[in-house]
């Protein structure tokens, strides 16, 4: 479908009317802007919003979108993503949404003179990306450093209920911008925001527009600083301030009608929908396709993790993510490839047929930004997984990952909120991932006469790190290869890429390679933990931690260093083993040294045992991870024997 929606601060608006500020005017283009060359608000931006209007009206039954965008661009290369323009558009239940009135140009100063290259009609085109899905598409010409860029145009929408979100921050300043929704009286609309980013100018107040009585909400934003990400966040958008109106309840003719619903409610359009419960009620399509050493199988948990493997090996997911199949499970037999929604609603079919009582949990990834549990709607999910419920307890699945496990899903699957649609009744759930993902980085490797270092490096992943290496490797095989040679810039050879141990994922080679010792007065001095050695870390943050710290999962990386010396030589100092810990265990830390003969091991851990953590917890990130690169920096000192 194609609204979205997510967990939101509620906020009233209050009634302020300011007279003297004037919205939806759009200024004339101002040449003196062409021979700006840097921000006032942020001087090494890239870009900014010159001015930004995005104004509603709901009149003769339809949604009017108009969106109009001043642009200035300092410099290109670092402002790519607003170059290219996409319009979401939607197709659905014989209505649709269209684009009118697009212009688009590039303003550029020649010798003083004004040159305006336009966006021809050839250069604008519409692609489908999924089923009822498209996207309007175009590209400025002739941008340069100091070019201003400028569009607009209008969206018309039957589709009423619940409008698509509109943020207000970005990774650029905005010297102005408006967000305008008029509509007439008999409807009425909660407003969802979310952030913390307060408007100049506001408006809410009834009016008299068209010749009836109109609701009019308008926000106005001067000089809005960049919206700064910060590291170890799932989805920056969770937090930028944005604002979404969702159609509560109607009045024509003194004819109440509300349209607050309840997830048990949008359980119950699911299951008419052709392409979500139409697709699970055809049977037939589950019927003698599994094994029969499989649907013997009397362990629930075991046989459905049987069901799932089959399901991994047999079919293969194309990347389109969605709530709904596109062409549909039949497609999906037939060509064993298919979108989300096909290869898990099969999955649930496959384990139903096998006497499982399994049901769909439907869920945002999280690009798509947290679900919002409190607005039940059922444009707002967009993927759904098999769950299991066995004793009492849940277990997860999902297909179309060839490395994941029962309750071991993709990383975009794990998004907090979740429902569960039972045959009954829906249920909230929350879910995270508590399973442990381990990233073992061994190098076996011997000290020659020379002070070169020869030897072998492997690099294993486990569970859901064993997931992201093996999509990212299987989407691109050369870029994977390039991403290490782009960390470990030594020569390296015998590069091999592999699954190990069923579901791990490991990366190899052989290296030889000098920079790593220094000679001082006859004496050999090193780090131990060669390559695998760190300067710096990512909790580098030196402003106060605003949002919550995430990671993929709960982790556990493990550094291990073997080093052969030369037989004439001997250790004279080495590196003093170490541990440390939080208080609460959620971060521990080892450093172990231990020497054999003339081979030094030394072996590092740190652990991480949740995949989140408040924002208070950053100053302890920090303070150990500084301690941890101290502490790595340590040296081993060689002397002749």
């Amino acid at each position: 479908m194609k609204t979205k929606i997510f967990t939101v601060f509620l906020f009233s608006i209050s009634v302020f009317v300011f007279s003297q500020h004037k919205f939806m005017k759009y200024p004339e283009f101002n040449k003196n802007e062409l021979s700006k060359t840097k921000s006032t608000i942020k001087e090494d931006a890239p870009a900014e919003i010159l001015y930004s209007s995005i104004s509603n009206l709901i009149i003769n039954g339809q949604l009017e979108t108009k969106v109009f965008k001043r642009i200035k661009i300092y410099n290109k290369e670092k402002s790519s993503q607003y170059l290219d323009v996409e319009i979401p558009l939607y197709e659905g239940n014989g209505e649709k949404e269209y684009v009118s009135g697009l212009k688009a140009v590039t303003y550029n100063l020649d010798n003083d003179k004004v040159i305006t290259s336009k966006v021809e009609k050839d250069a604008k085109f519409k692609s489908k990306e999924q089923k009822n899905q498209f996207i309007q598409k175009f590209t400025f010409p002739n941008v340069k450093d100091g070019s201003i860029i400028e569009y607009q145009y209008q969206v018309n929408t039957p589709f009423l209920q619940l409008l698509d979100k509109t943020y207000l921050e970005f990774d650029i300043p905005v010297i102005y911008e408006e967000y305008v929704f008029d509509f007439p009286k008999f409807f009425g609309y909660n407003y969802n925001f979310q952030g913390g980013l307060m408007p100049k100018y506001k408006e809410d107040q009834a009016q008299m527009m068209y010749g009836q009585d109109y609701y009019s909400l308008r926000l106005g934003f001067e000089n809005v600083p960049p919206f700064k990400a910060e590291n170890f966040m799932k989805n920056e958008r969770n937090y930028i301030t944005s604002v979404r109106p969702e159609l509560n309840s109607t009045n024509f003719n003194n004819t109440f009608k509300s349209y607050a619903t309840t997830w048990d409610d949008v359980r119950d359009k699911l299951k008419e929908y052709d392409d979500f419960g139409g697709q699970l009620s055809k049977k037939s399509l589950a019927r003698n396709v599994l094994s029969q050493d499989i649907l013997s199988m009397t362990l629930p948990k075991e046989k459905a993790n049987k069901i799932l493997k089959f399901v991994q090996s047999t079919y293969t997911w194309d990347g389109n993510v969605g709530l709904f199949t596109g062409d549909g499970i039949k497609s999906l037999i037939d060509s064993k490839i298919g979108n989300s929604a096909e290869i898990n609603l099969y999955l649930i079919m496959l384990m139903r047929e096998a006497g499982l009582n399994v049901s769909p949990m439907i869920m945002n990834t999280v690009n798509r930004g947290i679900l919002n549990i409190a607005f039940p709607t059922i444009g707002a999910p967009n993927y759904v997984v098999a769950c299991l419920e066995d004793n009492g307890n849940y277990y997860l699945f999902d297909a179309t990952s060839k490395f994941s496990l029962p309750n071991l899903l993709p990383p975009r699957a794990y998004n907090y909120n979740a429902i569960l649609l039972k045959d009954k009744k829906a249920e909230i759930l929350q879910i995270n991932n508590f399973i442990e993902s381990k990233t073992y980085l061994n190098v076996d490797a011997k000290l020659n006469e020379d002070t070169t270092f020869e030897g072998n490096f492997k690099d294993r992943d486990t569970k859901t790190f064993a997931i992201l290496a093996y999509d990212e490797y299987v989407d691109n095989k050369q870029d994977y290869e390039k991403k290490y040679k782009e960390r470990y810039t030594f020569n390296f050879n015998n590069y091999k890429s592999e699954v190990v141990n069923d579901n791990e994922f490991q990366t190899s080679f052989d290296f030889n390679t000098d920079g790593f010792v220094d000679g001082v007065g006859g004496k050999l001095i090193f780090n131990p933990l060669l390559f695998l050695y760190r300067q710096n870390h990512e909790f580098n943050q030196t402003e106060e931690r605003k949002y919550p710290i995430e990671f993929l999962s709960p982790y556990e990386t493990v550094k291990k260093v073997t080093i052969t010396i030369p037989d004439n030589y001997k250790f004279e100092n080495l590196p003093k083993s170490k541990k440390f810990k939080t208080e609460d265990e959620g971060i521990v830390y080892s450093y172990l040294v231990s020497t054999e003969g003339n081979k030094i091991t030394v072996e590092t851990s740190v652990k991480i045992d949740s995949d989140n953590f408040p924002k208070e917890y950053y100053p302890a990130f920090k303070q150990i991870f500084d301690a941890i690169t101290q502490l790595e920096g340590q040296l081993v000192t060689l002397v002749k024997k």
